[in-house]
């Protein structure tokens, strides 16, 4: 059977793609957490941002975009927007156009603050996923992805 020139048989196969259950678990997942970090006005990839910084202090944005496997441009909004919320402060670098950042005292605090609902997050997705075989790998991303 075909429509549009697209074996309808083929599309079929697409319900067990790992890119597409990789990539809508990964929605779901960072849904889950940006509810639960929302009230506290950041979101999950600011979170992240922002635990980076207090943990690894003074590292260049292009070095924390490689180690965030982030892209530079996204990190750069990011900071700029956690900046603006006086969380965290972007100095100049050792070269030309480079910038460092490092946590403000109230950026500290935050993440003082955000870490038990942070664990909470962790825990209960690490339970959600122990419900299945390891082996299972597929069924628990698309399990993930229905949150």
């Amino acid at each position: 059977m075909y429509m549009h020139g697209i074996d309808l048989r083929v599309t079929d196969e697409f319900k067990d793609c790992l890119v597409l259950n990789t990539r809508m678990a990964a929605r779901a997942i960072t849904r889950r957490y940006d509810r639960a970090l929302r009230p506290y006005g950041v979101t999950a990839a600011q979170f992240s941002i922002l635990a980076t910084i207090a943990r690894k202090p003074g590292h260049s944005i292009t070095e924390m975009a490689k180690g965030l496997a982030m892209d530079r441009t996204t990190l750069s909004r990011n900071l700029d927007l956690l900046a603006a919320k006086k969380l965290i402060v972007l100095n100049d670098g050792p070269t030309g156009n480079s910038k460092l950042c490092s946590t403000t005292q109230m950026g500290a605090k935050l993440l003082e603050t955000l870490m038990p609902e942070w664990r909470k997050a962790q825990a209960e997705l690490r339970k959600l996923l122990a419900e299945q075989p390891l082996e299972d790998f597929l069924a628990s991303l698309k399990r993930l992805s229905a949150l």
